[in-house]
């Protein structure tokens, strides 16, 4: 189910790009061009991490969607999508963090 939801939403996004800024909240989003999109990011992130040292669960879960959702309209923006978030998860599954983090290298 949770690809499913990521796949739609994601395919709304794509079909945002080029749209009419006066009418999609998304397509205003990419009329504005990156820095808005990594600056709603950030502050969907700081909002999470607020709601997280609130103790509220549904606060939490609300800004999670809203950080969710911003970094799904920066990855479309870079031409991905929801999937090549899913399959480097699955790519991770199973492998230690600290591994995965030291496969990485001394960029990480």
């Amino acid at each position: 189910m949770s690809d499913d939801i990521l796949a739609r939403i994601g395919a709304v996004i794509e079909s945002r790009k080029g749209a009419d800024p006066g009418t999609s909240y998304v397509a205003k989003l990419f009329d504005k061009g990156l820095d808005a999109i990594l600056k709603k990011v950030g502050e969907e992130a700081t909002e999470t991490v607020m709601a997280a040292k609130d103790g509220d669960p549904k606060k939490v879960v609300y800004e999670v969607a809203d950080l969710w959702f911003h970094s799904m309209v920066a990855l479309a923006h870079f031409g991905l999508k929801p999937e090549d978030v899913l399959a480097e998860l699955a790519r991770r599954e199973g492998l230690s963090g600290l591994t995965e983090f030291a496969q990485r290298g001394p960029q990480a």
